[in-house]
């Protein structure tokens, strides 16, 4: 939307040193030019142009009447002001003195070649401003060719040459070509002028906004930060250059989300160009603009609208009313008025806006499709699709044309406007290529974003792509029937569903297979920094201040995320070897994979999206709900799909059956009839004859165990045999490339009274910090007699049963069942851990369960405040939990017996073939729609296991025992995973006929039978 910052960076190309000799009477005007001169210089690097522009003017006059208006000097006090000029934005000016100077340079007799040269340059730099692109890069390659001939390959000025010719193809798209330029001027400029030099910064700014507009921001980042750093170091805090910088980083900032840290720097970028170049510079206008679009998009119209509009009428002054610059100003103040649907008011500016551009820019220029694509949104969004019709046509024809614009996301735009328009022409086959090609670019994106940036902007750019996929489901909804749009659907479902855990995982496979000791060094950082976080969370402020105490939680959740993209950025070469299968490929790679018999039914939980123009009579059928979709994949690639309405009703459904199941509810099955009647019956005319299910459920449908689902005759666990996946791309061979582990690690009945071992609790002289864990026990009066956290006798008499069955399994018991043992663990074949688990909450845990109880109701609800992220709101109690805290201890026992879900997930269990979490709780979490549910049970699907096995309420201490023993024997006996699970459950429900006890339990991931290294016989 808006103009990047810093588009041409002009250099003063002018020696401040060994002014040519010239033979004029020694003159005190002269002498005075000189001096303005200089003076105009150092205010040029300072940054401070208000203050340089006069000088440079008054240097200029006097050489003019002393010299003549054709001596050398002038020429290179007309080149000074010029240069100035440009970075003010006064080009009509410049434009006029920068010809002079060259033409005074290549008339007079006995001119120094490399001032030609300089000359050139800044006239090409000139032109490069103005659009006229072929004129700019004639007059760098008249440069560049005479400063490699006077200087050699390697010359600093050689290398600014480079750069300024890399941004016209730059600025042209032409990425592929501007690229080696940056990099081999870079190299020339590192190596002449050091890895510090302000040229080096600029360098790494420009090529920063190359991979921008590619899209690439994880490799633009570090580059712009590297430029930021060293301008703030050598050229001062203040400078216009650091202003570049924060601009464009803020808009990258804004193209992933995080709206509150790009209003920072855009504020404080608009200060500096205020303060630099003046109130009224072009500069100060884009950052008005960057601004006021932040605004708009929180719906801050009152604040947007006055920068808008006051960006617009600097710009007119400085630039004149037909510069092609002003179409962006232009363009940022329509979309402003359009998504408030004051389309009168956009109409009119857009128009100018592409005369403007058209004029400066001719008829086939990739900003003139930005343009005629904007236009066209205009007309669609007021449904008029025979304006829009032309206008995109036009520009996909331009784009289509120039090279590398088919893959921008101006082309993705324009694809889906047109596919779009297709769709509501009823021209659906043509609608659906249209947007497959607009899909496939955005996967494009996503998949080379993901390789390089952390799970915090991984979950933003995922939230950012959410609603053209929701329009796709809205696609499905309205045409069901056509296979296309089945097809099209269901492969943004298998590539987009669960893709956060998807790329967590393969980042951690990445690590722990074959990265080297030095990237797994930095990964441990990682893993101790969470510890920290999830510690202080935990805490609270003790003696910090609660400012601190925030403080300080901001400063470790900025150095995990900064490690976190570090790593994701030195895996980035190896995963993309194991990248994903393409969107034409995905869905038969996923057919394949079926087993025999089996059938894959992906359950989409979206917000519904309008297809066409929003008028009010659609508003009242239905829009912007919720709704759930089925989509059933065979083994021979065929799709059918039906829409199961809108999710109020199967979510109040689902919860309903979940409580009635968790307080043993006598009469469940009414609850178990009506989620059956809304969520499974409309699926058996789709299912046909299979028996063998694949669920992939999402929403509130991945909290409840389908088996329990009632016909008024039988469960489905009578009916089908159900395996759970996060999605359809679990089926997919894993590309981990290790044998299976086959060892057995058992942790039970942790010693909740033990005191842990010094090495377990650091001393300090400090006055102890008690957790929020503590305080709920102290402001409830807990003691060992609390049913909450009475021994759990089960859980050891299961262990031990575990290891009559497999006599290599490793027991850790009792005062050995620690968090340290835990997060210790190295890639067991099986991970097995009964005791309490929790999910904050506040909810009363049944008697007898292995529950933490009140987990979220400490002190009154007072203390701690509810943790924002999941995967600190849910882990395990192990070994100490409730033993007295030393005196001068740094942390309490209780804050080293917690662990994490954000802990756990930077587990090794690559090779790791089950984790059963034999606790409470485990396999809840909170929900999100399209990515799954954050809690236990995706912190060790990111870790590497193959198959999770977790609970969905509070399980009781005994049937639990007993589960885990029959579902062992089945295991061992050779069945696979999911099958072993399903025939505990009936073996169970013959003694325990309420599924409270024989159904808390879900497998998610892989059912293949078991591998170990010593079998029971």
């Amino acid at each position: 939307m808006c103009r990047v910052l810093g588009g041409t960076l002009v250099v003063v190309l002018c020696c401040l040193a060994g002014w040519p000799t010239v033979e004029a009477p020694v003159d005190a005007r002269l002498l005075e030019a000189r001096a303005a001169f200089d003076e105009a210089a150092w205010h040029q690097r300072d940054g401070s142009y208000a203050d340089a522009i006069p000088r440079s003017e008054h240097a200029l006059a006097l050489r003019e009447a002393v010299l003549g208006p054709k001596h050398p000097e002038v020429a290179t006090s007309l080149d000074q002001l010029g240069t100035l000029l440009v970075e003010r934005g006064d080009t009509v000016r410049a434009g006029v003195l920068l010809q002079r100077a060259l033409d005074i340079r290549e008339a007079a007799p006995g001119t120094n070649p490399l001032d030609v040269a300089r000359s050139l340059g800044n006239l090409a730099v000139f032109h490069g401003d103005r659009r006229h692109y072929g004129h700019a890069e004639s007059l760098h390659r008249r440069a560049l060719a005479i400063q490699e001939a006077a200087l050699g390959r390697e010359h600093p000025e050689v290398a600014r040459t480079l750069k300024n010719l890399a941004l016209v193809h730059a600025d042209q798209g032409f990425h592929a070509r501007a690229e080696p330029l940056f990099e081999h001027a870079l190299r020339i400029q590192e190596a002449a002028l050091g890895r510090n030099h302000p040229e080096v910064a600029r360098t790494l700014h420009s090529l920063a906004r190359l991979y921008s507009v590619q899209g690439l921001s994880a490799q633009a980042e570090p580059l712009y930060e590297s430029a930021r750093r060293i301008q703030e170091e050598k050229l001062g805090r203040e400078h216009p250059d650091v202003a570049r910088t924060l601009s464009n980083l803020a808009r990258l900032y804004s193209s992933q989300g995080f709206d509150a840290r790009a209003e920072a720097l855009h504020l404080r970028a608009l200060h500096i160009l205020k303060k630099s170049l003046g109130q009224d510079a072009p500069e100060v206008a884009w950052s008005l603009n960057n601004l006021a679009n932040i605004y708009s998009r929180r719906g801050l119209y009152a604040r947007a609208e006055p920068l808008h509009l006051g960006a617009l009428a600097i710009m007119e002054k400085a630039l004149g009313e037909k510069h092609p610059d002003l179409a962006c100003a232009l363009n940022n103040l329509a979309l402003f008025y359009s998504s408030q649907g004051f389309y009168s008011w956009a109409e009119p500016l857009l128009t100018r806006a592409l005369t403007l551009q058209e004029t400066a820019l001719g008829t086939r220029h990739q900003d003139v499709a930005k343009a005629l694509n904007n236009l066209a949104r205009l007309y669609l969004d007021q449904g008029l699709n025979d304006r829009a019709e032309p206008l995109l046509t036009r520009a996909l024809d331009i784009l289509e044309a120039a090279p590398g614009a088919s893959h921008s996301e101006v082309a993705r735009s324009t694809l889906s406007n047109l596919g779009w328009l297709r769709v509501d022409q009823h021209r659906l086959a043509e609608g659906v290529s249209l947007l497959s090609e607009a899909f496939a670019i955005s996967e494009r994106r996503l998949r080379q974003e993901a390789l390089s940036i952390s799970e915090s902007r991984l979950s933003s750019l995922l939230q950012q792509l959410r609603t053209e996929e929701e329009r796709l489901y809205s696609l499905l909804r309205a045409h069901p029937e056509d296979a296309g749009v089945r097809r099209l659907v269901l492969s943004a479902v298998l590539l987009r569903k669960g893709r956060s855990a998807e790329e967590l995982a393969d980042l951690s496979r990445t690590i722990y297979r074959d990265l080297g000791e030095k990237d797994r060094e930095t990964f441990e950082q990682l893993r101790d920094v969470r510890a920290r976080f999830a510690e202080l969370s935990h805490e609270g402020p003790g003696t910090l201040s609660p400012a601190d105490h925030r403080r300080r939680l901001k400063e470790l959740a900025e150095q995990g995320d900064a490690l976190d993209a570090e790593l994701a950025q030195r895996s980035a070469p190896l995963r993309a070897l194991t990248a994903l299968p393409p969107p034409e490929q995905i869905v038969d790679r996923v057919a394949a994979a079926l087993p025999s018999g089996g059938v894959l039914v992906e359950l989409v939980a979206w917000l519904d999206q309008p297809l066409g123009p929003v008028a009010g009579t659609r508003e009242s059928q239905g829009l912007h709900r919720v709704h759930y979709l089925a989509l059933v994949l065979f083994l021979d690639g065929s799709i059918r799909a039906v829409d199961l309405g809108t999710a109020s009703r199967i979510d109040r459904a689902a919860k309903n059956l979940r409580a009635a199941l968790a307080r043993r509810d006598s009469g469940y099955k009414r609850s178990a009839q009506a989620l059956y009647a809304l969520a499974f019956q409309p699926l058996l005319p789709l299912l046909g004859k299979a028996r063998r299910v694949y669920l992939a459920p999402d929403g509130q449908l991945g909290l409840v165990p389908f088996a329990t689902l009632h016909d008024g005759q039988r469960s489905l666990l009578d009916s089908f045999e159900l395996s759970y996946l996060t999605s359809g791309k679990d089926l997919l061979p894993r590309a981990d490339g290790v044998s299976p582990a086959r060892s057995v690690i058992v942790l039970a009945d942790p010693d909740l009274t033990s005191p842990l071992a010094a090495s377990q609790v650091k001393t300090s002289s400090s006055t102890s910090r008690s957790t929020g864990l503590e305080r709920f026990l102290d402001t409830r009066g807990a003691s060992v007699a609390n049913p909450s956290w009475v021994p759990l006798p089960g859980t050891r008499q299961e262990a031990e049963a575990l290891q009559r069955l497999m006599p290599q399994a490793q027991l850790f018991l009792g005062k050995e069942a620690t968090r340290e043992r835990l997060l210790g663990i190295t890639t067991p074949g099986v991970l097995h851990i009964a005791a309490h688990g929790y999910f904050e909450e506040d909810a009363t845990p049944v008697s007898g369960s292995r529950a933490v109880g009140h987990f979220g109701g400490f002190n009154g609800g007072k203390w701690p405040l509810p943790q924002a992220d999941p995967l600190l709101r849910s882990g395990l109690v192990l070994a100490g939990a409730r033993a007295p805290t030393p005196p001068g201890a740094a942390r309490s026992q209780a804050n080293r017996s917690l662990v994490t879900a954000l802990e756990l997930s930077g587990l090794n269990l690559w090779g790791t073939q089950l984790v059963v979490l034999s606790a409470c709780d485990t396999g809840r979490g909170d929900v999100k729609l399209g990515q799954g549910i954050y809690g236990l049970r995706r912190a060790f699907i990111v870790a590497g296991a193959e198959t999770v096995v977790t609970s969905l309420w509070k399980v009781n201490d005994d049937s639990t025992r007993l589960f885990m023993e029959e579902y062992y024997r089945f295991l061992l006996a050779g069945r696979g995973r999911t099958e072993a699970l399903n025939l505990a459950m009936r073996k169970l429900r013959e003694s325990r006929p309420h599924p409270y006890y024989w159904a808390p339990f879900i497998a998610l991931g892989q059912d293949g039978p078991l591998q170990l290294a010593h079998p029971s016989p």
